[in-house]
C-alpha cells in the first residue's frame, strides 16, 4: 500500500530536518516568532509570489466511499503552508483514484506532479493496475508538517499514514488482502513540492520509509 518503494536516505531525512527545523503539529504552523522572522528573510518580490492567487483550475477528483482516504489536521494558519496542504492532498487524492479507475495515465496525476516526478508515480500506479488491483477500507494521513523555502516557490513536507485498515481487491477474483502479518502499518513520507507558473503545488519527489511514525 505504502506509495513508492524509495527508502528515505539519511541525507534524505537531514536535510527535511533542516528544513522542517521549526515546524511542529498543526499542519506544520511555525511559532509566530518563527514566522517572523522567516518572513524578515525574504525579498520583497519572493514575498509577493507566495501570496500571489492561483490561477489554476484544479482538477475534480473522485474517490467512491469504498476507500476511504482521511486527513487528519492538514489544516494551517498560514494561508501559504495551506495552499501547499492542499495540492499535496489532491496529488494523493489523484494518484488513489488513479489506482481505483484503473487509469495510470490519469490527467489528474499528471496534474499535481511535475515532468521529474510523474514516472515514478505512474510505476506506483502501474504496481496496482496491472496485477488488477484496486484499493478499499481507509487510509488516515496525520501530523503534516510544512516548510517554505524563503523565495516562497519550493516546499518541504512530512507526514504520516496509518494503513492498518487499508487493502487490496482483486477486480477479477474479489479476493480482498491486506498488509502482509508482522507488517508496521505506519509509513512516514518526505515530499517536496514546487510552485509552477500557474500556482500549483507540484511533487517534485517523494520517499517513504515504513515504521518511522505512530499514533
Amino acid at each position: 500500500m505504502a506509495r513508492r518503494a524509495l527508502p528515505i536516505t539519511a541525507a534524505t531525512l537531514t536535510a527535511t530536518a533542516a528544513l522542517l527545523l521549526s515546524a511542529c503539529g498543526g499542519g506544520g504552523d511555525k511559532s509566530p516568532d518563527d514566522t517572523k522572522a522567516a518572513d524578515a528573510g525574504s525579498s520583497p518580490s519572493a514575498s509577493t509570489s507566495a501570496t500571489t492567487p492561483s490561477v489554476a483550475k484544479r482538477p475534480d477528483i473522485t474517490i467512491p466511499s469504498s476507500f476511504q482516504l482521511a486527513f487528519e489536521d492538514w489544516t494551517s494558519s498560514d494561508p501559504r503552508r495551506q495552499a501547499v496542504l492542499d495540492d499535496a492532498k489532491e496529488e494523493v487524492r489523484a494518484g488513489y483514484a488513479a489506482i481505483i479507475a484503473n487509469d495510470p495515465d490519469s490527467e489528474s496525476v499528471a496534474f499535481y506532479d511535475t515532468e521529474g516526478v510523474r514516472g515514478q508515480t505512474k510505476e506506483w500506479i502501474k504496481s496496482y493496475t496491472d496485477k488488477n488491483l484496486t484499493v478499499i477500507g481507509k487510509l488516515p494521513s496525520f501530523n503534516p508538517r510544512v516548510v517554505l523555502a524563503e523565495n516562497g516557490q519550493g516546499a518541504a513536507l512530512t507526514y504520516c499514514t496509518d494503513e492498518s485498515d487499508a487493502k487490496t481487491r482483486n477486480r477479477k477474483t474479489g479476493k480482498v488482502e491486506g498488509n502482509p502479518a508482522g507488517t508496521n502499518p505506519y509509513v512516514v513520507y518526505a515530499v517536496s513540492l514546487t510552485k509552477n507558473e500557474q500556482g500549483v503545488w507540484q511533487n517534485s519527489s517523494v520517499r517513504s520509509e515504513r515504521g518511522k511514525c505512530s499514533r
